[in-house]
C-alpha cells in the first residue's frame, strides 16, 4: 500500500486527509511512534479491552515529510487488512474507528475530504 495524500480504510465511506496544521508533535501527542525510516506509526486496538491482543488493530502510517498517509485495519497480527464495515455485527467497531478518528480531527490531525 502506498503512501496518498487521501485515504480511508477497506469498506469505510468516509475519506481523510492530514490536516495543513498536522505537525511532528502533533503526531506525537497523538500516540504515534517514530519508525526506524522516519515515519510515524500509530497501531492501536479496536477491541473492547485495550489490553487485548487479538481482534482487529487500526494501523496509520504518516510519512516523513508528513504530507502523504496510509490506514488500513488488520488482523490482531497486523499482515492483513479486513473490511469491518460489510458485516452489521461489528457495529461497535465500527463506531470505535470513527469515534478514534473524529478526536483525531479534533486535534488538528486529519480532516474529512
Amino acid at each position: 500500500m502506498a503512501f496518498e495524500t487521501k485515504a480511508t480504510v477497506l469498506g469505510a465511506e468516509t475519506v481523510y486527509r492530514l490536516a495543513p496544521e498536522a505537525k511532528r508533535y502533533t503526531l506525537r501527542d497523538n500516540g504515534f511512534t517514530e519508525t526506524n525510516g522516519g515515519n510515524f506509526q500509530l497501531i492501536r486496538g479496536l477491541e473492547a479491552t485495550p489490553q487485548s491482543k487479538e481482534g482487529f488493530k487500526l494501523k496509520i502510517t504518516v510519512a516523513k515529510d508528513i504530507q502523504t498517509f496510509k490506514m488500513s485495519i488488520t488482523t490482531a497480527n497486523g499482515l492483513k487488512a479486513v473490511n469491518i464495515f460489510k458485516d452489521p455485527k461489528q457495529k461497535m467497531l465500527q463506531d470505535k474507528f470513527y469515534f478514534l478518528m473524529d478526536g483525531f480531527i479534533s486535534r488538528g490531525l486529519f480532516e474529512k475530504v
